[in-house]
């Protein structure tokens, strides 16, 4: 039997069909290079601005240095000003930072022995920095100068063996800190002994040394935190753990009083030093010309570079590339000053004793005497011989000609410069995450402007090193991902999308062998009226769209099943899967080839509450109640401890996501890893989601292409940067368990609509109002442009009409939602200020006047096509839509969407015409200054500027000229038929016509009375049968297919709702077949006999399953009762509650158009006059006038679209930041040998409509850099010489 089982089956059918499986749509070759480019330009950049920053400062120090001549010594002062604002300048931007953090997000105030102490540490850091650059450094040479900085290293290498030897890890690496600090000390040992033994007697120059010795040891204080955190790990010490968990949770008063503190001290500093040196400070205010130019250069350099080089060397590390990117560069800079200030130095004086011609013999100190102090003092022609010279200066009080000064110099650079490289050694081996957060990568906020890239390798965080996390990389815990996907009328090929996509995710994280533990998986589809009554058979059938599943997953199982090369050899046999009757209809379940579960769920909407709403609460309770917390309840049953379990549950709870799909859903497994990332590493992050493109074609694709184009690019990432994004889609979109679980979250989501506007805000968007309940528990919902994923999109101006007609009114609803709880929502959660909720006030304001908007763009358009006035224009634009208004009261929808499809072509024409017409004003009027060519201009440009920002989407600019063309139809007869459809709450789309010459059921019921007497004992028999190996069900709980039953239709919408204006006629699966048609079987043996290729085994479930349904059932999810006196109660108040915001909606509009009508009419007396100006910005003489509530809206507009485009900017800097960290890190398992997918084609597997976004990954290790290295496969499966197809 089994080597039967085993034979090829039709070895005549070799033709086949394959699906698209591999990435076509994200050019990945581009992102490679792109990556490598990126990586260059950060590390150059990186070394670059460090460069430059420690260099300006470094002249600046020497401009304040005495003797020097660039600088008289009456303007020491201004230099010495310069060198006060390079150390507070990173202080008074985290001042204003955390300023703003704590007037719009929740501060703490810290304990007093905090405040204390923090305060000490950061007084006596401030003081040793102020020392030593304002009063030490400036009486140093320039070598001493440079690499004195490098021994603010010595604390930290003491505390680093300090650290390590109180660890309790074995294997500790201690040797590269004991050396670091012995090599400093050293180094302070050669600098003393130099300067003491060149003038011995000398008391002020003793006191400059003791000082520069004395600030760079104070200094080193700065870090203490990053070694005490370690230390406190392995401490018993209450006091210590309670002050850094203050700490942590005051970091914004903290570094408010810090920072003060710090520019206090330095300013006390520079104020008292100055009169001791004996300099006046009445001179900063009459500094010549020439010279206030090169310190406003030298110190503007100075700032700009810090800072900036502070943020790249954050995003270095953020794109994993630690060493290449970060370490060397900074240890580089160093070096490339001394090199940059000293080469000059021994070429300008090489060049002066060859141009001596052997007349005279000179040496340093005689080059310093004659050349260097014997040069005039006036500043003419170039300013870097100036500079040269003055850096020469300070090494003329040392005899570089003598070898024992150049050795013992050179000995204490060396020394300080290697004590440093072996102080942050660890971090070559520092284990970080990919796009780490800054706050768990630097342990201080602040920046060190004076010595920057000593304060960004000491500030990087600290961990304990062992032999064996040398070679180990830092890992997250196992996190737990449902794929929870809902349907209901999906076609063969939308389901074909998703289960590829599943089953993708399969292959790459396989749950047999794993070689990462990164995440598991576990698939759930959730089938929405998946049966249908068949006469003849007790139990339902599953209907025509179910079995079409049962056939997919077969086909795409032997898909990625069958990898044998041998063309003439046997396929792979598909296993057995098992089949299982539960209370709510049925369940598949489906081991993939690599051991992860796809679990079908089909629901019987006869036994458990049907439509897309329930079906997510049905999961959310079953994985989230049912599969988590049961678990723990049981051990607590069995006597562990209370306080363990509870911190196992909140772990887990945070590492497990449920990935909320659509049935259509196309997306590659990186896109997952994407968005995993987000959760990961932001606790706070209670949803993300991913770029959702729409697929199909024809132009209602085309329109919604460039509109999901640039909802995304602009509108989500505004949101996403200044606050919190308002809704995650529920086709691609990653929730926290955490977050679903909070207090009025699952539970205040399980409510069933009760009163008019549930309908609208509950059911009509189901995914934002999730999100809103997330938003007002204090949950950041993030977008991830990285992340993409195709769903297929309305190809039907109808079906189009009706998705938005649900969307409008549910967005509209949770927004005002949302505004209304502003004041609660910007305290509990820290993402969501007051700034960014009146940001969403005049986004909600501006779609509600988008029609009167549409209108007066319009009417400008008439008004200069056919020349006649604006107030005459302005009322004939307003005409048809408020006669379709009008009609949409009194009309069927159907009827409404016709008229709004002939009125969207004139208004197409229209468009062309506006567009035009606009063109034609500016080149008649030569000017752009008008209210329609700002607005067109500006948009375009935007929306260009934008398109070039996102290169693997630039094509969609093409769809734009259809999407201006389509604006009327958008914003205007869109937004009324949505409004005045408000209390149509059924689905809309995917609804399914009755069959073609299909009888009513009520032509039926004589038959199907006569024939149910006959078939009773057939039926009894075959529920017998079918139903041997489950659990029996209670007689109450029997469904038996009555009377009433037969001739009640069936409501095809998916979604939470009982009324329907106009009921939808019952569906060709539901349709009843005759008895003697219909075979005598359950659900289980008409699956069984179907599936041929994938044999099912029939199981059940555990009681304690069972009863876990059969509750859930009872309390949340029992069936709606068809109460017609109630459905005709809500749809009353839905009609009521339509008028009364209709009533609003179209006041607001009418009051704006009335207001605008109004200024055309006195024009002349009410009017803002703007001077116009030609294409070549020249004045004309001649001025415009706009009406005042124009220029608000237009200038309201400019600033609403400017941050958007900002915003925009700055997200496209940090997708790339995770993309290139995604490709550094990501591994993939590299395929031992080569996989063929062979398909049985007899069954046909359409291709996918549209690929999707992110390929799989290939491990190439670099033996040369233990960082992990991987790189994108750049194909996934090609062609055999045999004809199959290589995965």
């Amino acid at each position: 039997m089994e080597e039967e089982r085993n034979m090829p089956k039709r070895p005549w059918d070799t033709c086949r069909e394959v699906p698209v499986i591999e990435d076509e749509q994200t050019p990945w070759k581009m992102i490679k290079l792109l990556r490598s480019i990126s990586l260059c330009i950060v590390a150059v950049i990186v070394f670059g601005l460090a460069l430059c920053s420690k260099t300006s400062f470094l002249l600046l120090i020497t401009l304040a240095s005495e003797g020097t001549k660039t600088l008289p010594d009456g303007q020491k002062p201004v230099a010495l000003l310069c060198i006060g604002c390079s150390l507070i300048a990173s202080s008074m931007l985290l001042l204003l930072k955390s300023i703003w953090k704590a007037c719009y997000k929740t501060s703490k105030l810290p304990r007093k022995t905090t405040v204390a102490l923090v305060l000490f540490f950061e007084f006596i850091v401030s003081l040793g920095a102020a020392i030593l650059t304002i009063v030490a450094m400036p009486h140093l040479d320039i070598v001493t100068n440079v690499t004195i900085l490098n021994g603010v290293a010595v604390l930290s290498a003491l505390l680093q063996v300090v650290t390590q030897c109180t660890a309790k890890e074995r294997n500790r690496v201690l040797a590269p800190s004991i050396t670091a600090f012995i090599l400093i000390l050293l180094g302070y040992i050669l600098f003393l002994v130099l300067y003491i033994m060149k003038d011995p007697t000398g008391i002020k120059r003793g006191i400059w040394v003791g000082l520069a010795v004395g600030g760079a040891f104070l200094v080193s204080f700065n870090w203490w935190e990053n070694y005490f955190r370690v230390i406190i790990k392995n401490s018993s010490s209450v006091f210590l753990k309670n002050l850094f968990r203050d700490m942590a949770k005051c970091q914004n008063m903290l570094h408010i009083l810090s920072s003060l503190l710090r520019i206090v001290v330095t300013a006390c500093v520079l104020g008292a030093y100055v009169p001791l040196a004996k300099m006046d400070w009445d001179i900063v205010t009459s500094i010549p010309r020439r010279e206030t130019r090169i310190i406003a250069i030298i110190i503007g350099v100075q700032l700009v570079s810090s800072a900036l080089c502070h943020w790249f060397a954050v995003a270095a590390c953020k794109m994993h590339a630690l060493r290449r990117c970060f370490i060397l560069p900074l240890y580089l800079a160093s070096l490339a000053v001394m090199a940059l200030l000293i080469i000059p130095v021994i070429v300008y004086y090489q060049d002066y004793r060859i141009s001596l011609n052997g007349t005279e013999s000179i040496n340093f100190t005689g080059y310093c005497n004659v050349v260097v102090d014997g040069r005039n003092q006036s500043l003419n022609g170039s300013v870097f011989p100036h500079l040269v010279l003055d850096v020469t200066h300070t090494l003329c009080f040392l005899d570089m000609s003598k070898i024992t000064d150049i050795g013992m110099l050179t000995g204490s650079a060396v020394s300080w410069w290697i004590g440093l490289v072996l102080a942050t050694l660890h971090l070559w081996y520092l284990n970080i995450y990919r796009i780490q957060r800054t706050q768990d990568l630097f342990i201080r906020r602040l920046y060190e402007g004076a010595f920057i890239e000593q304060s960004l390798l000491l500030n990087t965080r600290f961990e304990i090193q062992t032999k064996d996390k040398m070679k180990k990389f830092r890992t997250f815990e196992t996190a737990m991902v449902y794929l929870c996907a809902t349907m209901w009328h999906e076609t063969y090929d939308e389901m074909l999308n998703i289960i590829i996509s599943i089953f993708r995710l399969d292959k790459y994280r396989p749950k047999k062998d794993p070689k990462f533990n990164d995440f598991t998986f576990e698939a759930h589809i959730y089938f929405d009226d998946a049966f249908k009554h068949v006469e003849g058979s007790q139990r339902p059938h599953l209907n025509n769209f179910a079995k079409n599943l049962v056939e997919i997953l077969t086909e795409v199982y032997g898909i990625f099943t069958n990898i044998d090369e041998k063309f003439f050899k046997k396929q792979q046999e598909i296993p057995d899967q098992k089949v299982i009757n539960t209370p709510y209809g049925g369940r598949l379940v489906v081991t993939m080839p690599h051991g992860n579960n796809i679990v079908v769920h089909f629901k019987d909407k006869e036994l458990i509450r049907h439509k897309k709403r329930w079906s997510q609460v049905m999961y959310l309770y079953y994985l989230l109640g049912w599969k988590l917390m049961t678990k723990y309840f049981a051990r607590w049953q069995k006597g562990d401890d209370e306080k363990e379990l509870k911190a196992d549950l909140q772990r887990e709870k945070h590492n497990t996501y449920l990935l909320a799909l659509d049935g259509d859903t196309d997306f590659q497994p990186a896109a997952v890893m994407l968005l995993i990332d987000r959760l990961r590493m932001y606790p706070r992050v209670g949803a993300a989601c991913g770029r959702i493109h729409p697929t199909g074609s024809g132009p209602a694709v085309w329109f919604q292409k460039f509109e999901y184009a640039i909802s995304h690019w602009l509108q989500k990432t505004a949101e996403h940067v200044i606050g919190c994004v308002l809704c995650s889609p529920g086709c691609f979109s990653l929730f926290r368990a955490e977050a679903l679980m909070d207090d009025n979250v699952i539970k205040r989501y399980s409510t069933k609509s009760m009163e008019a506007s549930h309908y609208i805000q509950y059911d009509q968007g189901e995914d934002r109002w999730l999100c809103t309940l997330l938003l007002k528990q204090g949950w950041r919902v993030e977008y991830n442009a990285a992340s993409d994923a195709y769903t297929n999109a309305p190809e039907d101006f109808k079906e189009l009409y009706n998705q938005r007609r649900r969307w409008g009114p549910s967005t509209m609803a949770n927004v005002v939602d949302l505004l209304g709880s502003t004041n609660i929502i910007s305290k509990r959660n820290n993402s969501m200020s007051k700034p960014f909720m009146f940001y969403q006030l005049f986004a909600i304001t501006s779609s509600i006047l988008a029609p009167a908007t549409i209108c007066l763009l319009i009417a400008g358009s008439l008004s200069f096509v056919l020349n006649m006035n604006g107030s005459a224009a302005l009322v004939l634009a307003v005409i048809p839509p408020v006669i379709y208004l009008g009609l949409c009261f009194k009309l069927k929808a159907d009827t409404q969407i016709t008229i709004a499809g002939i009125l969207s072509v004139i208004y197409a024409f229209l468009m062309l015409v506006v567009s035009m017409s606009i063109i034609g004003s500016i080149v008649k009027d030569r000017t752009i200054l008008t209210p329609s060519s700002i607005f067109v201009l500006s948009m375009a440009m935007i929306y260009t500027i934008t398109a070039i920002m996102h290169p693997q989407e630039i094509q969609l600019v093409f769809h734009g000229f259809l999407y201006i063309l389509c604006i009327p139809s958008a914003y205007l007869l869109l937004t009324i038929y949505s409004m005045v459809n408000m209390n149509n709450v059924s689905w809309g789309t995917r609804e399914s016509k009755p069959a073609a010459g299909a009888s009513k059921p009520k032509a039926n019921i004589t038959q199907q009375t006569a024939q149910k007497a006959k078939s009773t004992f057939r039926q009894l028999f075959s529920c017998l049968k079918c139903c041997k190996k489950s659990s029996q069900r209670s007689e109450e709980e029997q469904v038996i297919v009555s009377q009433e039953n037969l001739i009640q239709q069936s409501e095809p919408q998916p979604q939470n709702t009982i009324v329907e204006d106009i009921r939808i006629q019952e569906e060709e699966q539901n349709q009843v077949q005759p008895v003697f048609n219909s075979p005598v079987q359950c659900w289980i043996t008409q699956l069984q006999n179907a599936s041929t290729d994938m044999k099912l085994q029939e199981d059940s479930l555990d009681k304690e399953e069972e009863d876990f349904w059969r509750e859930l059932q009872d309390k949340y999810l029992q069936p709606l009762s068809d109460d017609k006196e109630k459905q005709k109660k809500i749809a009353s108040d839905l009609r009521d509650l339509r008028n009364k915001i209709n009533f609003a909606f179209f006041i607001m509009n009418a009051l704006w158009l009335v207001a605008t009508f109004t200024l055309q009419l006195s024009e002349a007396s009410i009017s803002i006059k703007l001077p116009k100006v030609n294409l070549e910005l020249e004045y004309t003489g001649e001025d415009i006038q706009i009406d005042p509530i124009g220029f608000m809206f237009i200038l309201g507009f400019a600033i609403s679209v400017l941050i958007q485009f900002v915003a925009m900017l700055y997200h496209r800097i940090y997708t790339l930041i995770h993309y290139v960290a995604f490709l550094e890190t990501e591994p993939k398992e590299q395929k031992s040998e080569k996989e063929q997918l062979n398909v049985t084609s007899h069954k046909k597997i359409r291709s996918v409509s549209q690929a999707s976004t992110t390929s799989t990954l290939q491990v190439e290790s670099d033996p040369e850099d233990s960082d992990d290295e991987f790189s994108l496969s750049t194909t996934l499966y090609h062609r055999s010489n045999n004809g199959g197809t290589m995965v």
